[in-house]
């Protein structure tokens, strides 16, 4: 797939046309890609389990985070409603010795380890399945789509293709690499791996990695390597369920056009109606796949189910 990037426009239009999933599953549908992921699709994952070892894929929630505020998006800011201090001091009111600790945290949704809802992009003022925004997220929060609809079937095979490892210099791929089907199939051939209908695809980019190491900087919302525009076919063709990777936006950065921001989330949240995942910590499964040379697992990745939420935390966990 070629790309002409002085019309982000056009690009955009013939590729939500070509790539749609408008009315695939019924009218009233609202999981999206997610349909591919069934109950046999769950039993091959739960198969996969030999070793019991588990990882988890998510970052830390806190205010060592990578936030600097972009539309308003902060680190999680833990506050203690009740300490130990509290308790000694028998501050509490509680009978017979008993004490106890409370906490709350605030923080957007969408600021560290998390989902994409259906509900989170629009294409021309449609969203998933061709409705009108208008009426699908309001003050009132996503009426249709919102993230609680998908608090139980993300649970099923997990693929990981480490493009950072296959194809990138010391593991890592270099900020405003384009990662394209060809990377991707290359990849999953490395591995000897498969990807298919109702997997759930991790793409390590090694980004995280290179933030860890060398400070944030902009790792929200700067340059990064991700999903070149021109995998929109390879993320159709593959039919799979879902797909998340290390960085914070999921596409490359700066994207591929001379004036665009997010042209594939464009295409593939609200057209395709695909389930995307961000700033996923895959390095310690990786390093892990890359030992054994197994690189699919169980994976578990339900988003809280917050009522009328476009987007979700979640602490993935893939057992091998």
């Amino acid at each position: 797939m070629t790309l002409d990037r002085t019309d982000p426009e056009g690009e955009i239009a013939k590729a939500a046309e070509k790539y749609s999933n408008w009315g695939r599953w019924g009218d009233d549908d609202v999981l999206g890609t997610v349909n591919f992921l069934t109950e046999a699709k769950r039993r091959e994952g739960a198969a996969l389990v030999r070793r019991g070892v588990s990882f988890s894929l998510a970052q830390s929630f806190d205010m060592n985070g990578p936030q600097k505020g972009w539309r308003r998006r902060t680190n999680p800011v833990h506050t203690m409603l009740d300490t130990g201090t509290d308790a000694a001091l028998g501050n509490q009111g509680f009978p017979h010795g008993i004490g106890g600790a409370d906490d709350v945290i605030a923080m957007p949704l969408q600021c560290s380890t998390q989902w994409d809802g259906l509900g989170h992009i629009f294409d021309h003022g449609r969203a998933w399945n061709g409705r009108p925004a208008e009426k699908v997220v309001t003050s009132d929060g996503d009426l249709v789509t919102g993230i609680e609809t998908l608090a139980a079937p993300i649970v099923g095979r997990g693929v990981l293709l480490d493009v950072g490892r296959v194809i990138g210099t010391d593991g890592e791929l270099p900020d405003g690499f384009a990662i394209t089907e060809e990377h991707l199939v290359a990849t999953a051939e490395a591995h000897g791996v498969a990807v298919g209908r109702g997997d759930i695809v991790c793409v390590r980019t090694g980004q995280l990695a290179r933030a860890r190491r060398d400070g944030w900087g902009d790792y929200a919302g700067g340059p990064a390597p991700g999903l070149s525009f021109t995998s929109a076919g390879w993320l159709h063709r593959t039919e799979i369920a879902a797909i998340a990777t290390d960085t914070w936006g999921f596409e490359v950065r700066p994207n591929e056009f001379d004036e665009a921001f997010q042209p594939l989330h464009q295409v593939a949240i609200p057209n395709m109606g695909l389930l995307i995942g961000e700033m996923w910590d895959l390095e310690a499964l990786a390093a892990d796949c890359a030992e054994d040379g197994v690189h699919e697992f169980f994976l578990t990745a339900p988003p809280l189910p917050v009522t009328g939420a476009v987007g979700s935390p979640v602490n993935p966990l893939a057992v091998k």
